[in-house]
């Protein structure tokens, strides 16, 4: 019951959607006039575009699948992540936007996220953007090929096709796009898809609520044959729900969410971004949330078979709704996968080509060959994503839980104390960001505990970060230019 091949229909709507996001790409291909343009968009975008390419960018293929599986299958005791990522994303608007965008266009023009940390503590040697551009590739690489796993997945149930094909299927279109148009085709793109991500997420459980004869008889349901469904804290114990709700953390660290922020028109923009943005997070993470409660539901009460649990989405609309509008609303979980994995491409291809070729091994490079280097970047690690998303059986919610903690831990805690403490140091920053990550991979394969891998990691960077910069010196050019920030402000 799970693979509902659908026919002619969804083929139609999936083409015309991809021939859209194709069309986008081609459009801005020739505006891309130097690097500025295709990493950052010419810091030109309005808010509504910032906030709902920041949404879509975030929100993954695992909001419509990873997310809804996981309550599906734990009921709303997996809520605490849909909050902790609310709270996070809302702190990461306020306090991080206005200040990162000042630093990266008033203080210093930085293009990307190691130009940042390299500009804000004054690094001639290059060892912090080392650090920064390697832990970017590792971790981006596997987040990406989340994405793919999940491209694949919707293609294998949609069309019925063998998920090898429908991998490679998947890869190609995200990478065409986002080879093509840079920063401004992500941005637009992420903007059409973030309206198509919440209107499906709206549609999907109110049709199921109808089916369902009401709110109410759809609980009754959860309640009688799953009881601990219902309940949030019940057989709970503290370390889960601090390992959901620590899932926040990771968004101080995110550089495809970050180098939002940078892009913006102006600090003037931020507001009414910051506004829209947590608005539409926090519609699709309850909708979502909603999808895998009812579903519960839904399969007892109609008696189906759901042998993968991320499919319950792609099974509602296939059952719900007929095939142009599945179709549609399929499109929904494409245009997330399309979001997230394009916007991460284009900042390991920035990473490649502006962080390691550029600034390290020939800062004279013409323009023409930065922007195709970093074109390249974009094949380079697809690739290498493709490959390690070969497996089938790969959890998108594991992959992205992992890449989300070390990028969280490594950047996130760097990125704080960069923006709010004036008193940090290179060398705070270096060994920080390096503890943060390596305590993250130790913890994930070594440590036998539940606790979620980001809190450990954080903690642990913020303390070196702390304990490094008390013991050394804080150049007085990055003192005098955190303190230029803070007049700005």
């Amino acid at each position: 019951m799970e693979n509902v091949y659908m026919g002619v229909p969804i083929i139609i709507i999936f083409l015309i959607y991809t021939i859209l996001m194709l069309y986008i790409g081609f459009y801005f291909y020739k505006q891309n006039k130097n690097t500025e343009d295709y990493f950052l968009g010419g810091r030109s975008m309005g808010p509504v575009i910032s906030a709902l390419s920041a949404g879509a960018s975030d929100m993954s293929g695992w909001l419509l699948m990873g997310l809804p599986g996981a309550l599906y299958v734990s009921g709303f005791v997996d809520s605490y992540i849909a909050i902790g990522l609310t709270i996070g994303a809302s702190f990461n608007w306020i306090f991080v936007a206005k200040r990162l965008r000042i630093y990266t266009s008033v203080i210093a023009n930085s293009l990307t996220i190691p130009d940042y940390f390299e500009t804000r503590f004054d690094d001639d040697k290059h060892i912090l953007r080392i650090v920064c551009a390697t832990i970017i590739l590792i971790f981006f690489t596997f987040y990406v090929s989340s994405g793919l796993v999940s491209g694949a997945k919707l293609f294998e149930s949609t069309f019925g096709i063998a998920y090898e094909y429908a991998l490679t299927m998947g890869t190609i279109i995200i990478v065409a796009y986002t080879f093509l148009g840079g920063y401004k085709a992500v941005c637009w793109t992420d903007m059409i898809q973030g309206l198509l991500m919440i209107a499906a997420l709206i549609i999907v459980p109110l049709v199921m609520l109808f089916h369902l004869g009401g709110f109410n008889e759809a609980m009754n349901i959860v309640k009688e044959i799953k009881p601990n469904a219902l309940s949030m804290g019940e057989g709970v114990g503290v370390i889960s729900i601090i390992s959901a709700l620590a899932w926040g953390l990771g968004y101080f660290g995110q550089p495809h969410i970050l180098v939002r922020f940078m892009s913006i028109r102006s600090i003037k923009d931020i507001p009414m971004a910051t506004f829209i943005g947590i608005v539409w997070m926090a519609i699709c993470l309850l909708s979502a949330c909603m999808i895998g409660i009812l579903g519960i539901a839904y399969v007892y009460k109609f008696e189906l078979s759901l042998q993968d649990p991320e499919k319950i989405f792609i099974l509602m609309s296939q059952l719900l709704f007929n095939p142009w509008i599945a179709g549609i609303l399929l499109s929904a979980i494409l245009a997330a996968i399309m979001s997230t994995a394009s916007s991460q491409l284009l900042v390991s291809s920035s990473t490649i080509a502006e962080d390691f070729y550029k600034k390290i091994f020939r800062e004279d490079a013409p323009a023409h060959v930065v922007l195709n280097l970093g074109k390249i970047g974009v094949l380079l690690v697809s690739i290498i994503a493709f490959l390690i998303s070969t497996d089938k059986n790969s959890s998108v919610l594991s992959i992205v839980s992992y890449a989300w903690a070390g990028f969280g831990a490594s950047f996130g805690s760097v990125m704080l104390f960069s923006l709010f403490w004036g008193r940090m140091t290179r060398i705070g920053a270096i060994l920080g960001m390096i503890t943060g990550a390596v305590v993250v991979v130790l913890w994930k394969n070594f440590a036998n505990s539940d606790l979620y891998e980001i809190v450990p990691g954080f903690l642990a960077a913020s303390a070196m970060i702390i304990i490094a910069s008390l013991l050394t010196n804080v150049q007085s050019g990055t003192k005098a230019a955190y303190e230029r920030m803070l007049k700005e402000l």
